[in-house]
């Protein structure tokens, strides 16, 4: 972190409060965006910009070419404020020029269920056409830092804001007179520059974990694709692969059912109860709902214990279903919608886990069934095939390596997690004057 921010002044926890209102610590002011120093100005939002907030160009995407200006519109705002399009799109219209996104422009939705989302324009980004759906604010450097207000329109006073502007109407939606009258917190400038400064350097360290967690998926697909082919051998291992059906390799295939609703009493037991959409690609310790032994009799559920394989069968035609998979990881029932494999001793139930992470959503859209509602029976899931090493031993090293992988972009994956919780305790003790850096 920049270190000439971080010699912070904390405002002493033991509160002492002004008389009139004890809400209130000394040397702070209630206003409409809660307590704040009393040395903080609370200004509109209009009142800070260069000019009046300006809509989008209103002209339809157009495949991407490098000769056409790229657009951005709401669905290429990720919700961590980042342009992110997927894939990226262009604007064919001769009126573009007057829309491209400078140094210090923001961005905001203004309709939708998206509404109040907003993105800090960045010239690493290229140059950037904006769409009719968003609304440019460009703040006056000298009364209002852009990255300073970038950061307050993450806070949940923000979004409270954003949530009263909206319910005047069934379509949510917010106007460029309304976003100007925005309230917003105004310390000094040198302040804001430092608050800004301070939460800049956490997003980097989170962009520098995104990368790395990127990078790291990559050499899982890369590895997968080289060691559960075959392409890749690890040392020691030699001999011819073979293609079998997965019935070859399996004792048995069970799938689970759902209790009957009607009783109330079967949800209040402490026996874990998996349904497919916990399906995590990963191990499952908890589910969201319990049942008890009752319910589990009565339905003539099994209990499976650790380390038991499960699949996702129904739902399958869904992309955040199809190819799920996961690994019980305290004994657990199931409901209708996964499968559970018991292998024999000529498979590893890692390494089909590994297998089918990499190749479910292949074999599910070639191989389950139905018109609406695409599935897999147990007959079906019989049939899958499954490419496997001449030993069992090959396939635990091969599960082993790539579990260790997935260790490494877990740990990096909670680093993040910490990281951006850092991130909010921060804003939430800068933005409202809490802690001070000036």
């Amino acid at each position: 972190m920049n270190k000439d921010v971080m010699g912070v002044q904390e405002v002493s926890p033991g509160y002492e409060f002004v008389a009139e209102n004890p809400a209130v610590p000394v040397g702070y002011k209630q206003t409409e965006v809660g307590a704040i120093p009393e040395d903080w100005e609370v200004a509109p939002l209009g009142d800070c910009l260069v000019t009046r907030p300006g809509y989008g160009i209103n002209a339809a995407a157009a495949p991407y070419s490098d000769k056409l200006p790229t657009y951005i519109r709401i669905t290429d705002i990720s919700e961590e404020g980042r342009f992110k399009p997927s894939p990226a799109v262009s604007v064919r219209s001769e009126l573009a020029k007057h829309y491209y996104l400078s140094a210090n422009d923001i961005v905001f939705a203004r309709t939708g269920a998206s509404v109040g989302k907003s993105y800090l324009y960045r010239t690493d980004d290229g140059p950037l056409v904006y769409a009719g759906f968003l609304i440019r604010v460009t703040p006056d450097q000298l009364k209002l830092n852009s990255d300073f207000l970038a950061a307050y329109v993450t806070t949940g006073h923000y979004w409270q804001w954003v949530r009263l502007m909206s319910m005047r109407s069934g379509q949510p939606g917010i106007n460029g007179a309304e976003y100007s009258r925005l309230p917003v917190p105004l310390p000094s400038l040198d302040e804001q520059r430092a608050i800004a400064t301070a939460l800049s350097d956490v997003d980097a360290l989170l962009e520098e974990l995104d990368r790395l967690i990127a990078k790291k998926r990559d050499i899982k697909q890369a590895a997968m694709q080289q060691l559960l082919s075959g392409e890749t051998r690890l040392p020691g291992f030699e001999g011819e692969w073979e293609q079998v059906e997965l019935g070859e390799v399996t004792e048995r295939c069970t799938s689970g059912a759902t209790p009957y609703r009607g009783r109330p009493d079967f949800y209040k037991g402490n026996i874990r109860w998996i349904s497919s959409g916990e399906l995590n690609y990963g191990v499952i310790n908890d589910t969201d709902e319990h049942i008890s032994l009752e319910a589990v009799r009565s339905a003539n559920l099994t209990i499976h214990p650790a380390g038991t394989f499960l699949m996702a069968i129904t739902g399958l035609e869904a992309a955040g279903t199809r190819g799920t998979c996961g690994i019980v990881g305290k004994p657990s029932a199931t409901n209708q919608s996964c499968m559970a494999i018991y292998p024999t001793k000529k498979l590893d139930t890692m390494y089909l886990f590994h297998y089918y992470v990499f190749r479910g959503d292949a074999l599910a859209f070639k191989y389950c069934q139905g018109t609406k509602q695409q599935s897999y029976t147990a007959g079906l899931v019989r049939k899958l095939p499954i490419s496997l090493p001449p030993s069992v031993e090959e396939q635990r090293a091969i599960a082993a390596n790539l579990s260790d992988i997935d260790a490494e972009i877990q740990a990096l994956e909670q680093r993040r997690s910490k990281t951006a919780e850092l991130k909010q305790g921060m804003m939430q003790e800068l933005l409202t004057g809490r802690t001070r850096l000036v």
